[in-house]
């Protein structure tokens, strides 16, 4: 995968490789029994993920593993669906490599797998199991929910989230595990949890083990590509701004080309310059046609610069026909393909209400961009959450996500897109999928004004808003902050521009000496036998433990 924020990377911690964890995707579809409509959540939780499926008019689920990927992902819905004759779609990424954990934790952008008609990636998560700092293994998941339809809301309202404590740590067979509720001691909430790992970032809460995520009625794919084949052309390349024009137009303001929102909504498109990937209803090539005629440029040739590829099931199915590379024959590939460094900033998540304000809007960003914007917002992102996650509002208002130079973000664009009147409260302003290492707000004393890149960190956390700041909002980043020293008070998760990285907690657990005597039995264990869901107090000890019981207890 790629984590562009660097979080991988924080010197003297341990990287769990959750690869050879148990793998449940080949096997994990669940099919739904409309028939238990109607009844109370089992105890163990077992009936919970079907249960919230069907409350949300879904039928099928799928069980992902820790360390599975979206290439096990995908094969696996490939494999059921040819088995069974094409039912179900699954909301992704892009690339294989990326895994649907840290994905759907900082949100998920699903511009090539119909994001905006099915939501984000931290919208498909019906229940999680994990392993926490202190070495619980749990699993939990919302228990009662309400109809939040009169709000313009497509899923329900989730009202109280419930888990369970896994009281067998040592038995190996999954089959055998007992699930139970928690010991009286056990003081973690449950919905603190599920409202902070679905949105506040991956690699801080604790390792998830697995997680349940919503299916899709299968709907075909028509992937289009401007400019590609056999080569690009000195014809269609003179009218690459007219394409940018007609993507943005088409995704965010369809109304200007005689464009129905149901089928904007039907399309996406990652920030990849070229591509839109639609899948239902949608007439692409009509108002393609629409545009250049608009701009006095109606040619059948240039029409013919944007073309579809049919026959193709999925986009997984057409990456996998794309992959050249010998290495990893019939496998989804990496996208993008690595490179020594990432990107080091984030994309500006541009409010649809500003951009509706006027046209002018779209040319000045068209006009001002450093790159594609990624158009994966919009539709089932705003309607579709269950408005119990931590992904930030700018998220949900945005219309797409978008690249600027500091200077003339913060500037010209940030006081016109964001309400900056309380500057008490900094408000959320980039997307977390892609922010990059170099992220961070504005000057602290002078919004306006850039942070400028030459600043050591030292200095640039000294005087500028925060990277987490910048992406959840002063008011929803408290919030994570209070959660992550209730579930992790000794930050033994700790990872670079995570939720609470950043705290002076952090940065002394990092400087305390290992005492491993300091070791102290959890869930009431007297015995001299260590338990793999020991608790231990000192990071070494602790993070130890919970790697200990992950390699133990999970594999």
């Amino acid at each position: 995968g790629h984590s562009y924020q660097g979080a991988s990377s924080k010197k003297n911690t341990l990287l769990l490789n959750m690869n050879r964890y148990t793998h449940y995707a080949p096997t994990g579809i669940t099919d739904c029994d409309a028939s238990i409509l109607g009844s109370t959540v089992t105890e163990d939780l077992s009936n919970q993920p079907c249960l919230l499926s069907l409350a949300k008019n879904k039928s099928s689920l799928l069980r992902v593993g820790g360390g599975e990927n979206f290439d096990k992902v995908y094969r696996a819905v490939i494999a059921a669906n040819e088995e069974e004759g094409y039912k179900y779609h699954v909301v992704g990424g892009a690339a294989g490599t990326v895994s649907p954990m840290g994905w759907s934790w900082q949100g998920g952008l699903g511009g090539t797998t119909g994001g905006r008609l099915y939501g984000f990636g931290v919208d498909q998560v019906v229940q999680l199991e994990m392993v926490l700092p202190n070495g619980v293994h749990v699993k939990f998941g919302p228990t009662e929910w309400e109809d939040a339809s009169a709000e313009g809301f497509t899923v329900p309202r989730t009202k109280v989230v419930s888990g369970v404590c896994r009281s067998n740590p040592d038995e190996h067979d999954e089959e055998n595990w007992v699930w139970e509720r928690c010991p009286e001691d056990f003081d973690t909430d449950f919905n603190d949890l599920w409202f902070a790992v679905r949105g506040g970032g991956g690699g801080t809460w604790g390792a998830v083990t697995s997680v349940f995520l919503q299916l899709h009625d299968y709907l075909p794919v028509t992937p289009y590509f401007f400019n590609l084949v056999p080569s690009p052309t000195e014809e269609c390349s003179a009218i690459a701004p007219q394409f940018a024009e007609f993507k943005a137009k088409y995704m965010s303001a369809p109304s200007l080309l005689n464009v129905t929102k149901e089928h904007s909504l039907a399309c996406g498109s990652p920030d990849s310059f070229g591509e839109i990937y639609c899948y239902g209803e949608e007439d692409v090539m009509q108002a393609w046609a629409r545009l250049l005629d608009l701009n006095n440029l109606a040619d059948p040739a240039k029409v013919a610069c944007l073309f579809n590829i049919s026959g193709v099931p999925g986009y997984a199915e057409l990456a996998m026909l794309g992959n050249k590379n010998d290495r990893i024959p019939g496998k989804v590939p990496d996208s993008p393909a690595p490179s020594p460094s990432g990107n080091p900033i984030a994309g500006v998540l541009v409010p649809q209400s500003w951009l509706d304000e006027s046209e002018e809007n779209i040319k000045t960003v068209l006009e001002n961009e450093l790159n594609t914007p990624y158009y994966a917002f919009g539709g089932a992102t705003a309607s579709g959450p269950d408005q119990a996650n931590s992904l930030s509002q700018a998220h949900r208002n945005a219309a797409f996500m978008a690249y600027f130079s500091d200077d003339y973000f913060w500037g010209n664009l940030f006081p016109k897109m964001f309400d900056i009147s309380d500057k008490t409260k900094f408000p959320p302003v980039f997307g977390s999928n892609h922010a990059g290492f170099l992220t961070a707000g504005p000057l602290k004393e002078d919004w306006t004004k850039p942070c400028p890149r030459e600043w050591t960190f030292e200095e640039r956390r000294e005087k500028c808003i925060s990277f987490q700041e910048a992406i959840y909002g002063t008011e929803r980043l408290a919030r994570l902050e209070a959660i992550k020293k209730a579930v992790d008070p000794q930050f033994i998760f700790n990872c670079v521009n995570c939720v609470g990285n950043n705290l002076p907690e952090a940065s002394k657990s990092e400087d305390d000496e290992p005492s491993p005597a300091e070791a102290e039995p959890l869930l009431g264990n007297s015995s001299d036998e260590t338990s793999g869901a020991s608790f231990v107090s000192s990071f070494v000890a602790a993070i130890s433990a919970t790697a200990v019981y992950l390699l133990i207890h999970i594999m």
